[in-house]
């Protein structure tokens, strides 16, 4: 691993929560895939299977950001903990459901309670927040963080699919429960790297993180940006499938995936000069123009190497957002400004798949494609109407975006951790 991610992992306590959010973070990409190999292989209703999963999208959507606001107030420990008990206990109720044929409106219910899950990714970036705000390594701690997030959704699907299909329907969603069980649990019990919450009456504010103006922004251009991701997903299986090959979409997915990976490894190298809004825009922007060359793949070897160079530009962008995150959103309300990215991605997301499976219907797969295009041009017009609202100094901080005040850096430094 090179010198600057070495030098991440100085610090006490990172190694733990860094691997314990990872093995949290497996469900993301694996429930729901899980629940429509186990649903489709019980019942053969792919149509019951589908709406299930974006249930569980759609929940998630809803509860996480509250769920993160809460942290943000109480601390991780009180109120994760119990929160995953909530989606567990829904979870233990869906497989059973799924198995013995209990009535639809008992799985559509399981399936909101799974949607409580708390979003472990703005967790763990919260910690490196705590450890270091206000210092290049918090830059090379995104950069990690991304990286992780793509190896979750590379190998994700493919550990799911395979358990509910080698094994027995029910393994995928089974083992992603135990992942979700093993690293909340195994994250909040390291207290000492806990991020101090903020009680309203102690400065946390009674607000939204989402009043934030240039959070606004950022919400609805990963909400465009989702659209690109859900899109990508389904009409390159229904392409894969109309070329003979359907089995081989998940590894130009997984390519896809690992473009982006290779980038969020050598993003966390650099060293930028100048505003992260500029930076962010121009990630926007290079999403928005590498869906140009999907409009022309005529085979699948073509498919794959354009998506891995689409891949290249998704975790700059998203390093650089969380950035702007940090200093737009006020830190009493941190993580749940994280979350709501989250929410703008997973409510893309479902847009996305949906349209795109429409498109797919009428016009076949290649047309399918022109769903991600047009959304990337959202995104962009979408980050140059609201780029003045991402230059402006975030509410209660002092200095320029991208600064803090020697007061404010003081208190950072001042600042107790959870012991």
């Amino acid at each position: 691993m090179p010198s600057p991610y070495r030098a991440l992992f100085a610090a006490p306590g990172s190694k733990g929560f860094s691997f314990a959010g990872f093995l949290g973070r497996m469900p993301l990409s694996m429930m729901g895939i899980g629940v429509v190999t186990m649903i489709s292989q019980l019942t053969g209703r792919y149509g019951l299977a589908g709406a299930l999963s974006a249930t569980i999208a759609l929940a998630a959507a809803v509860a996480g950001p509250q769920v993160s606001r809460l942290v943000d107030r109480y601390g991780q420990r009180r109120v994760l903990r119990p929160a995953t008990l909530v989606s567990l206990t829904a979870a233990a109720v869906l497989l059973p459901a799924a198995h013995y044929g209990w009535p639809d409106w008992v799985l559509f219910a399981a399936c909101v309670g799974i949607g409580c899950v708390p979003s472990l990714g703005a967790m763990v970036r919260a910690r490196w927040a705590a450890l270091y705000r206000g210092t290049p390594q918090l830059h090379t701690a995104y950069s990690f963080e991304s990286v992780v997030d793509e190896v979750c959704f590379i190998f994700g699907p493919i550990i799911s699919i395979g358990l509910s299909t080698a094994w027995f329907p029910e393994a995928g969603p089974l083992l992603a429960a135990c992942f979700l069980a093993a690293g909340v649990f195994w994250l909040t019990a390291q207290r000492a790297t806990e991020p101090v919450p903020h009680p309203r009456d102690h400065g946390g504010g009674g607000g939204t993180a989402l009043s934030s103006r240039g959070l606004q922004v950022l919400v609805a251009t990963f909400a465009a940006t989702g659209t690109i991701f859900g899109a990508v997903d389904v009409v390159t299986v229904a392409f894969a499938e109309e070329e003979g090959h359907k089995a081989a979409a998940s590894l130009v997915l997984a390519l896809y995936a690992a473009g982006s990976c290779t980038a969020a490894m050598v993003f966390g190298l650099l060293r930028f000069a100048g505003p992260p809004e500029r930076r962010w825009l121009l990630g926007v922007c290079a999403m928005a123009v590498s869906m140009i060359p999907l409009q022309l793949v005529g085979n699948l070897p073509f498919l794959a190497a354009a998506l891995f160079v689409a891949g290249l530009s998704i975790a700059p962008t998203m390093i650089t957002t969380m950035s702007l995150i940090e200093e737009h959103v006020p830190r009493a309300q941190l993580t749940e400004g994280m979350t709501w990215v989250s929410t703008g991605l997973a409510v893309g997301v479902a847009l996305g798949s949906s349209v795109g499976g429409w498109v797919i219907d009428a016009a076949g797969a290649r047309a399918g494609y022109g769903v991600p295009a047009v959304a990337g041009a959202v995104a962009v017009a979408v980050g140059f109407l609201g780029y003045r609202r991402l230059k402006r100094p975030a509410p209660r901080r002092g200095g320029t975006v991208g600064q803090h005040t020697h007061g404010e850096r003081a208190d950072e430094r001042e600042e107790p951790h959870v012991a």
